[in-house]
Order: C-alpha cells, then sequence, then structure tokens
C-alpha cells in the first residue's frame, strides 16, 4: 500500500527567517511540506496576499501544511489575566493597551486570519487555547480547583471560554476549519480529559480539534493515552521528542533549558518511540482525516523538533531527515498472518 505521510515542518520556531527563507530551508532539508507560522504571512500592511503565499509554495514544489497560529490565539484567552507574557507575540502599540483592548484585537487578527486560510484552501490551523481558567488553575494545584466564598474557578472558566470563543468558532465553522488545540501545561486542555470537557461545553462544536504533540506528555498522561481519548478529534500531528532525567523536579524556577527536569531533543534520541506515535497517528485515524479535510494524497509529520543543546537548523534539518528516511514508510493493507497457511 502506498505511503500515507510526508515530511514537514513547523515555522513558529524559525521566526527570524522570511516565508521564503523558511521555505528554503525546509526544501534543502528534505521537507515536501511546510507548517508556516502566522508571522510569515505578514506584509508591511497586515497579511501578504494568498497569490504571493500560493506562489512561494508552488515555486519550491512544496505543500502548505496548515498555519502555525498558536501565539494569537493564546493571547486572546490569557489577555484578561493581565499577564505581561503576551506582549511578545502582538504589536508593542497594541500591548500598551487595556487587556480588553489587546483580547480584541486578537479576536480580530484571528478572524482574518482564517480568511487568509480560506483563500488559501487550509482547513487546518494547529493552536492553543489559552490561559482560559486563570493562573491557579493553570499551576495544575489543587488549590485553584476548590470553590471557595464567591468564587468557583472552574464554572468561571468553563463560561468564559463559551463566550470569549464564540465568535471565533462561529467563523471557523463558517469556513470549515478546523482549530487543532495542542494539549499542552499551561493552557486551556492540559490533558485529555481537559479537552474533553471543552468540547463538551460547547456542544460538541465540529471545529474543536487536537494538533497531537507526544512531547507535552511528560507528567503521567502518556502519549498513547491522550491521543486514543481524543482520536476522533486530532486533525494535525507534529513530531517532538523529550527526555525526562530522573531524579530532577519537572516544575520549578529555572529558565535555563539545560537544566530544566524535562528537555527537548532530537527525534531519533529521546524518550517517545517516533515509529510507535507514528503508528498510532495510524490507529486513530489522522492521515485519513487530514487527507479528507485538506482534500491531499498524504499527510504531512510536522517536525517540531528542539533541543537544549544542539542548534535549532540542525536539529530541525535532522528531525526532517528522521521522517522522510524512518517514518513515511508503506502502510499495511491487511494482517500480516494472511499469506500464512497453504494455498489450496
Amino acid at each position: 500500500m502506498a505511503n500515507c505521510f510526508h515530511p514537514s515542518i513547523e515555522g513558529a520556531q524559525h521566526g527570524m527567517k522570511t516565508l521564503g527563507q523558511f521555505l528554503d530551508y525546509a526544501k534543502a532539508s528534505g521537507a515536501t511540506g511546510a507548517q508556516p507560522s502566522n508571522y510569515m504571512l505578514h506584509s508591511e500592511k497586515g497579511f501578504k496576499k494568498a497569490s504571493a503565499i500560493k506562489e512561494a509554495f508552488e515555486s519550491r514544489g512544496m505543500t502548505l501544511d496548515g498555519i502555525s497560529c498558536h501565539s494569537p490565539m493564546w493571547v486572546h484567552l490569557t489577555a484578561w489575566t493581565g499577564s505581561p507574557t503576551v506582549k511578545p507575540f502582538i504589536p508593542s502599540d497594541v500591548a500598551k493597551g487595556s487587556p480588553q483592548e489587546i483580547e480584541k484585537w486578537a479576536e480580530n487578527y484571528i478572524l482574518k486570519l482564517m480568511d487568509l486560510a480560506a483563500e488559501l484552501g487550509v482547513k487546518v490551523l494547529p493552536t492553543f487555547w489559552g490561559v482560559v481558567y486563570g493562573w491557579e488553575v493553570a499551576t495544575g494545584y489543587p488549590w485553584g480547583f476548590w470553590a471557595g466564598p464567591g468564587y468557583d474557578l472552574i464554572k468561571e472558566g468553563k463560561e468564559r471560554f463559551v463566550k470569549k470563543t464564540a465568535k471565533i468558532r462561529k467563523h471557523a465553522n463558517e469556513l470549515g476549519i478546523v482549530l487543532c488545540h495542542e494539549i499542552h501545561p499551561g493552557t486551556a486542555a492540559m490533558c485529555a480529559d481537559d479537552f474533553n470537557m471543552l468540547v463538551e461545553i460547547c456542544d460538541g462544536d465540529k471545529c474543536l480539534g487536537v494538533n497531537a504533540d507526544p512531547s507535552h506528555c511528560w507528567e503521567g498522561e502518556s502519549w498513547e493515552q491522550r491521543f486514543l481519548k481524543v482520536g476522533s478529534r486530532v486533525y494535525a500531528a507534529h513530531i517532538k521528542n523529550y527526555v525526562v532525567r530522573p531524579g530532577f523536579q519537572l516544575r520549578k524556577v529555572e529558565p535555563m533549558w539545560q537544566n530544566r527536569g524535562m528537555q527537548f531533543v532530537d527525534l531519533p534520541s529521546g524518550d517517545i518511540n517516533m515509529q510507535r506515535y507514528v503508528e498510532l497517528l495510524i490507529q486513530i485515524g489522522y492521515p485519513t482525516r487530514y487527507c479528507q479535510i485538506m482534500s491531499r494524497k498524504t499527510a504531512p509529520i510536522v517536525v517540531e523538533a528542539e533541543s537544549a543543546h544542539k542548534d535549532l537548523d540542525y536539529t530541525s534539518s535532522n528531525g526532517i531527515a528522521y521522517v522522510r528516511d524512518y517514518l513515511c514508510w508503506p502502510v499495511a493493507a491487511g494482517s500480516f498472518e494472511d499469506g500464512m497457511g497453504a494455498k489450496q
């Protein structure tokens, strides 16, 4: 049977490159597709024209596999907290505004980005929802989960998510776009059960999808458990690896990745069995689902390889080559037992 995957790369970590530079780098590294970040699609005034973006991909013989818009979506549901951590992802003049003004700017930005995506024929937007329940709950520690005199952070967060995402979800559904949340510590859904809760409170909204990324499953829930639980919602997939250093605290006040208990690493050398992860993607129907919604013959395995010790471009190129050489294999058309036994 034919291969159902192709090697691709995520653009957010390569933000110093222009779209053209990013695509040239990706192609030279062996990728046949790419997932640029929203910032790579900027022009001096707003977004680049869809025709210019298409030409950039077509001239290099590459597929546009999605648009990474993690940052603006995170800003949209985090601005209400007043956190200064949204500032690196928004224009400096916008950052001077009130939380309400920043939130409104992010909402408008996302709506325009979805319009561009639709014009480009992109139906898959990998992202993550922001700190909708507040920072107390985002710590993962129980004091944020208990209701007290005059407050219930979980109930308030649920109502906040439904209300604040309503316009964005409505527009996504109108355009046939799936917003693929990357289940991730410190976001609106930190595990599979959290994500399924978001789907439930939004009455099963079909635009709520998942961007599978196994490298964020390092606090108890395995990547296999997580993606089996949300499998029918997986429309996008990153590939990334990590190591957990025994005896080191996983959450600590330590900004240097080299000193942290969990570290992202190159694809071949981490704790996750990358072959098994790709097999799971097939098991849960990701390639079929992606190819149907995007009208493609193959689905991307999007490299997001990072390392605390190795150069980013080197690590990413190594990751693309690893996907191309070891993860894009012919898929079994039946059971390996089919050929056993004597022929009558």
